[in-house]
């Protein structure tokens, strides 16, 4: 994979942008630690005014629930006193907003202390720290993200089971239809609407599938900086939950929304580029795979199951891992082995790169792409050889991940080099938040309980 260039945009080209466009109002966005765009909607006089918004630190720190731990070393890392964070938005961010009444803009922002620093803690923050760790070795690296999610009718009622939704034949599907061009002109009107809007939002979509699960899809990006694709596909789950909305659906990137349906994943597609000369480091000058290659490789065998509470966020995450479900429950590798953690696509050369197919739909893209790449990053440094390659079905070898959000997150906290690498305070923030939500799981009782237990025990 070669690398796109990011745009470069500076504060003067963007209010000529937006007045090229009439834009009246600015949607100032930051992701949160779940994805979710926090943030304020101000008219365009204010934004252009004001470049100095603020929010408190736990709108960032905070989990899907909400909540915030009442005491602990979250406390360490986020004020007591509620404090501001300071916010500077990224002029290479904006992106018009197809479906406002009124001429709008979006633009993803940046938490500062006020220092000037970067606040640690938030996602965006993370993944610029690796950026710079590559940066400082004079690499590059580049990623594509395929991202999985599923049409679902509408629900209103979080007790009753997920259903597909209605396609144009008045029928609903029953059968899994993977890649099934017909299934895909089911829904023709709302993929209609995603494409004009991502054409309009400049989103690089590439490749749109049905994959194997009724009413599960698939959309491919094309590859480039980590940065931007992770701005991306935070930008593009907006944009599907709101188009589907306007056809009476919902589309959700829960990792496993539907019993008895295989989950939804986001595989990311990575390597490496010399800054000087544009060289893949995965490639020899006779396109044999390289030292760099292996050792990326090892490193993500080595570090994946200790960040698994970064690709599977949440309790609902560990259902899609397991298995005979499309998805991988070890850290096996193998060449063109779709039943692997960690696949090596057939590609030589200046394309050769490995899939981390572990990741889930309902990551944070700017964490999940920081921690594949610190993962990686560190068995270069540590020259982390990989483990002999899975030649056969790795379904038949071992469960080598985390079977649960809470075993996830102990293996985490215990990463001492990994957490290293991604910042101890993010670790410190993102584990205690984790731990708030699996309390808030814990206290609700399953179907599965009161199907099997009420009378039987």
């Amino acid at each position: 994979m070669s690398q796109a260039a990011a745009p470069e945009r500076s504060f003067a080209e963007l209010e000529r942008w937006l007045d090229e466009r009439r834009v009246t109002e600015i949607e100032c966005l930051v992701p949160d630690l779940t994805g979710v765009a926090r943030g304020k909607i101000l008219p365009r006089e204010k934004f252009t005014e004001d470049r100095g918004m603020r929010l408190p630190q736990g709108v960032v720190g905070m989990g899907v629930t909400g909540e915030f731990p009442e005491h602990g070393p979250y406390y360490d890392v986020i004020s007591r006193t509620d404090a501001d964070m300071h916010l500077r938005a990224d002029p290479t961010t904006v992106r018009i907003v197809p479906w406002a009444a009124d001429p709008t803009a979006q633009v993803i922002h940046d938490c500062y202390d006020r220092e000037g620093r970067l606040a640690p803690f938030a996602p965006r923050s993370v993944l610029r720290r690796i950026g710079e760790l590559y940066a400082a070795e004079g690499w590059e690296p580049v990623v594509a993200p395929e991202l999985e999610f599923y049409l679902v009718a509408r629900n209103t009622d979080p007790d009753m089971p997920l259903k597909p939704p209605i396609g144009r034949s008045g029928r609903a599907e029953t059968s899994r239809q993977a890649y099934s061009i017909d299934a895909v002109n089911e829904f023709d009107p709302l993929f209609e609407d995603i494409y004009q809007y991502c054409e309009q939002m400049e989103l690089n979509v590439d490749t749109l599938i049905h994959e194997i699960g009724a009413g599960q899809m698939e959309i491919n990006f094309f590859h480039g900086a980590p940065l931007p694709l992770a701005d991306e596909v935070f930008f593009f789950k907006r944009t599907a939950r709101e188009a589907a909305l306007r056809h009476d659906m919902y589309a959700t990137f829960m990792a496993k929304p539907i019993a008895g349906e295989p989950g939804s994943a986001m595989h990311v597609h990575q390597n490496i580029l010399d800054s000087e000369n544009g060289r893949n480091l995965f490639s020899n000058a006779d396109g044999t795979p390289s030292r760099e290659f292996f050792w990326y490789i090892g490193g993500l065998q080595r570090y994946v199951p200790s960040a698994m509470a970064l690709f599977a966020p949440y309790v609902n995450s560990y259902r899609r891992l397991v298995r005979s479900t499309a998805a991988p429950i070890n850290i096996e590798w193998g060449t063109d082995n779709r039943t692997v953690g960690i696949r090596s696509p057939v590609a030589g050369g200046a394309s050769r790169r490995v899939e981390n197919r572990v990741i889930g739909a309902d990551a944070n893209p700017y964490v999940a792409l920081a921690a594949t790449l610190a993962c990686g990053y560190l068995g270069i440094k540590n020259r982390i050889e990989p483990m002999a390659e899975c030649l056969g079905d790795a379904y038949l070898r071992e469960h080598q991940l985390p079977r649960s959000l809470s075993e996830a997150l102990k293996l985490l906290r215990d990463a001492k080099e990994l957490g290293a690498v991604l910042g101890e305070d993010f670790i410190t923030v993102y584990t205690e938040v984790k731990e708030i939500e699996h309390e808030e799981f814990m206290k609700v009782i399953s179907p599965w309980e009161r199907e099997h237990l009420l009378l039987h025990v």
